[in-house]
């Protein structure tokens, strides 16, 4: 790990000296590469653990990103502010390090493997059958609630953009979710005896 990494950062700088110290530093600056880290580094950070890895893996994912960002400085133009420009470079180290590891066979540590398995199962998930009744509750909902629903609710789209999809008002995508959701909650009181 760098000691760029290591210094506490000052005050926040502002998207335009990031931009300006990456571009600096795409033409030979050391001082502006040692201020484009130190600036986006807990940026960095924090988002390759947001997507999902681990502590452990997060600064190798951070530190990853950066030797990439560092490697195609060059290509770096300015045409987007440099954060966001990293933190795409950030989205890409953290997919392929998800593709890697899952291509790799995991050891196990204990001698009866499909045991530890089974017991990390997920649990209190709906099951095959509780699926398949979900799916017939969505079915007996009308079209237009089925569809707000299902956009809104599984797919977790904001109203406005149901709305767009649907060419119907915020209002009425919001009371058709409430509708809906209404029905299913009824349904499955009845179902349940409640």
């Amino acid at each position: 790990m760098s000691t760029v990494a290591l210094l506490p950062p000052r005050k926040k700088p502002k998207e335009e000296s990031i931009t300006a110290w990456a571009l600096a530093a795409r033409g030979g600056d050391t001082e502006a590469v040692e201020h484009f880290v130190r600036a986006l580094h807990p940026d960095v950070r924090r988002y390759v653990t947001f997507l999902g890895a681990d502590p452990q893996s997060a600064d190798d994912l951070a530190q990853d990103t950066f030797l990439r960002a560092l490697s195609s400085l060059h290509r770096f133009e300015g045409r987007s502010s440099a954060r966001t420009w990293l933190l795409t470079i950030a989205r890409r180290a953290v997919i392929d390090g998800i593709r890697h590891s899952s291509a790799r066979p995991r050891l196990a540590d204990a001698a009866d493997w499909e045991t530890v398995v089974e017991r990390n199962q997920p649990r209190d998930l709906p099951g095959f059958d509780d699926g398949v009744v979900l799916a017939e509750l969505l079915d007996a909902l009308p079209d237009d609630r089925r569809e707000a629903f299902v956009l809104t609710q599984m797919l977790g789209l904001p109203y406005a953009e149901v709305a767009l999809i649907t060419g119907c008002p915020i209002g009425t995508v919001r009371s058709r979710v409430a509708r809906a959701r209404g029905s299913l909650m009824r349904w499955l009181g009845e179902a349940d005896g409640t």
